[in-house]
């Protein structure tokens, strides 16, 4: 059951920042003796790893707090954020390596399931995340996109770090974050009726 808190507050946080989880995962692992990634996902924590993820970080955080660009950065990430979010849950959950050097064997163990779960998982954040952004930037002319960008990069951070060093807390931040989303579909599922008019016209 923790494995998968875990996994799911990784690949929720990945859906948010794609590389921030990642991120997080590499130096945990390199800094923190509590923390060790299974064999088959150590490579996170090499040198190389760490400066290309922190580069794509950095990269990310930037683009996504400017108006425009941030749309096309979530157009961008609508592939990346769900891989992503399969590589934190694998990680996370101790799923055993995200090389397939035998399909068969790969698929009949079940090892795909971490990693289908947390893309699964990534994909809906990013989903909501993104609509979300759409409504904001056509509502206050991109203005809203450093504010909303910071707060999702910052509960991205919290989240991950919360999964790696105090998973119990981890499930209490997944909920609110789920709360959140249900929130926002139905603010937003609210508003477009409100904006039909009942013999199917659209008010101006």
């Amino acid at each position: 059951m923790i494995e998968f808190i875990v996994g799911s507050s990784l690949a929720a946080a990945a859906g948010l920042n794609a590389w921030m989880p990642l991120f997080l995962l590499g130096l945990a692992d390199r800094l923190l003796p509590a923390v060790q990634l299974p064999t088959g996902w150590s490579w996170l924590s090499s040198d190389l790893a760490l400066w290309i993820v922190g580069a794509l970080l950095v990269l990310e955080i930037i683009a996504d707090k400017i108006p425009a660009l941030d749309s096309v950065n979530d157009l961008v990430q609508s592939l990346v954020r769900p891989a992503a979010g399969g590589v934190a849950f694998g990680a996370g959950a101790s799923a055993q390596t995200v090389a397939v050097d035998d399909p068969a064997s790969f698929f009949a163990s079940g090892s795909w399931i971490p990693i289908a779960t947390g893309i699964v998982i990534a994909l809906v954040v990013h989903v909501v995340k993104a609509a979300a952004r759409v409504a904001a930037n056509a509502t206050t002319g991109g203005l809203a996109a450093p504010v909303l960008s910071t707060a999702e990069d910052a509960a991205s951070f919290v989240l991950a770090a919360a999964a790696i060093i105090v998973p119990a807390l981890a499930i209490i931040l997944l909920v609110g974050l789920i709360v959140t989303a249900v929130v926002l579909i139905r603010r937003r599922a609210q508003k477009r009726r409100m904006n039909v008019q009942p013999n199917g016209g659209v008010r101006r």
